[in-house]
This record gives structure tokens, sequence and C-alpha cells, in this order.
């Protein structure tokens, strides 16, 4: 499965992943079955709230997932509309995403667990 993962550092394998799709630094797109790795800088990492387009920075970049700590709803639903399923992980590294994909661990992000937005009455991302 190709997945972008949204991320802090933009090392690879060893990267954190960011806490919330939209402000992450960087995309990290993986091959689960191939274990290749491209990384991404979002350079619309800090934006104001309503004019957040994570996606424009993935310059065409196609994968069927999207594993995130956090996002809202409205990205949510524009994901889900494309076809994107979008996972919450118990893991903390890319690599550890990687292995919950392979295990077939993740659990699939819904609208009730999606955040208000931008401390508009955010959920937290450990619920």
């Amino acid at each position: 499965m190709k997945v972008c993962i949204p991320t802090n550092e933009g090392t690879g394998l060893a990267d954190t992943l960011c806490g919330h799709f939209g402000s992450a630094p960087w995309f990290t797109l993986c091959d689960s079955e191939s274990g290749e790795v491209e990384v991404l800088r979002n350079t619309n990492a800090h934006h104001s709230h309503g004019t957040c387009h994570p996606l424009s920075q993935l310059d065409g970049k196609r994968f069927e997932a999207l594993v995130c700590l956090g996002m809202g709803r409205r990205a949510l639903e524009m994901l889900n509309a494309q076809g994107i399923k979008v996972y919450r992980p118990g893991a903390a590294t890319v690599g550890e995403v990687l292995a919950e994909i392979r295990a077939g661990s993740l659990r699939e992000l819904d609208a009730a667990h999606a955040c208000g937005g931008h401390g508009q009455g955010q959920r937290s991302h450990d619920a």
C-alpha cells in the first residue's frame, strides 16, 4: 500500500509523526510492500485557519492512504471523497507505522475523532 505520513523532521523511517496533518513540516511517502520512501517538504505548514491546502504540497503524488495523529473534519472528508482512507496509528515513527500496516493493526479515522480545527474545540489526538 502507498501511504502518506505527516512527519516532523524529514528523516525517513526514523522520523516521528507530526501531531496534525495540515501543519506537518514534512510528508513521508512510503510503499509498505517495497519499502521505498520519499520525503517532501510542506511549504504551507504555517498557515491561517481555513487556508490549509496540504494536498497541494504533495505535487500530484499518488497514495492510497494517509496515516496521521490528527486532522480536521474538512480535510478528512476531502481525502475520503478522493478515495483516500485515513488511519490513526499507535506508532511514533514512520518505521513503526509500516510495521502496523503490515500487521493490519491501524484504525481508520472517522469524523467523530477528527479535530475541531486550529484551537477551536480540538479533540485530543490521543482520544
